[in-house]
């Protein structure tokens, strides 16, 4: 089509008037379900972006900002949006949530969400978007802030992955470790920012410490306890299990714990366990971990969004320190693996 598409077109393209496309458009509970899909489609096959002043919501004017989370039931997006939500509603603004769920419905989200703008801003919790999905993120024409991860040049409030991991493995190494196993915590249908800094800190630390990594000590899992347990119950059936073990976050080490202790073995006596977070349940289990504030990321990602909707300076990077917290699960290796 000629020219940028309006609500006209949508409408004409549906078959229905302008006033039902621009309720259906805004999820009207009085349009009918196949009215309202008909209008969707129409919007997606023309690439429709909603006008401000068509739908009466220019920049600043409707008090909502909206946030896009993979996950609700795991305790960083938890904490997260706690801090997030906090913050937004001292300065009077209500919060949109959007759970993507699963490839499907984050597909459906990013197709739909040009002809929504029902918010003045959007906040994107943990998670990288590719570039069709930055794409259709640019076009909606309101702020984009991102939290525990980095999206394009969009402001960005999150820890310095590499440097946590480094934390985690650094003191193992001075510990006397040098047989150290690492369970990757990754989610390929939803988390297109994995924390390869984890990993890569994991790689650097052995070389700085002259040792070759070992490719049986290294296990990939989804991210949960379970997976974190079986993946330990792996390490352990290895002819040299490890010493040591760094854990991309306190969810998996909890569950490597559960494999350890049930199988008699002595933590940290015959194997240490490190993980990054420091979920509530790190300090009842006397967890080593490393620190990373989610509740102050979620705080200062709303600081981004109130600056940039009063047009005040935006930090590009914000980048929120780290800390290492020495608890009952890592200590010094047996005789036998301190070599």
């Amino acid at each position: 089509m000629a020219g940028p598409v309006n609500l006209a077109d949508v409408a004409r393209r549906a078959g229905v008037s302008s006033a039902t496309a621009s309720r259906a458009l805004s999820d009207h509970p009085h349009v009918a379900a196949a009215t309202r899909e008909r209008v969707w489609q129409a919007a997606r096959d023309l690439e429709y972006v909603a006008s401000p002043d068509a739908t009466g919501l220019a920049r600043g004017t409707t008090g909502r900002v909206a946030v896009v989370v993979p996950h609700l039931a795991r305790w960083w997006f938890g904490a997260a949006l706690e801090g997030l939500s906090g913050a937004l509603r001292a300065a009077g603004l209500d919060l949109l949530l959007y759970r993507l769920g699963d490839p499907a419905a984050r597909q459906a989200f990013f197709d739909e969400l040009p002809a929504r703008r029902r918010a003045d801003a959007v906040v994107l919790l943990g998670f990288g978007v590719d570039e069709r999905e930055r794409e259709r993120l640019d076009r909606i024409g309101v702020g984009i802030v991102a939290a525990g991860t980095r999206v394009g040049s969009h402001p960005s409030v999150s820890i310095d992955e590499y440097a946590a991991g480094r934390q985690a493995m650094d003191h193992l190494l001075h510990l006397g470790h040098r047989r150290i196993g690492m369970i990757v915590a990754a989610d390929p249908d939803l988390d297109l920012a994995q924390p390869a800094g984890r990993s890569a800190a994991y790689r650097a630390a052995l070389a700085d410490a002259g040792i070759d990594p070992d490719p049986d000590l290294t296990a990939t899992v989804t991210w949960s306890p379970e997976c974190g347990a079986r993946a330990m119950s792996g390490l352990l059936g290895l002819a040299r299990p490890p010493t040591a073990v760094y854990a991309h976050s306190d969810e998996i080490a909890l569950g490597a714990l559960r494999t350890l202790r049930r199988a008699g073995y002595r933590v940290p006596g015959d194997v240490s366990v490190i993980g990054i977070d420091d979920h509530p349940l790190a300090a009842i289990t006397d967890l080593s971990t490393v620190a990373q504030p989610a509740a102050e990321q979620g705080e200062l990602a709303a600081r981004a969004v109130l600056a940039g909707l009063a047009g005040r300076p935006v930090d590009p990077i914000v980048t929120v320190p780290t800390r290492l917290v020495i608890r009952g699960t890592s200590g010094r290796p047996p005789e036998r693996g301190a070599s």
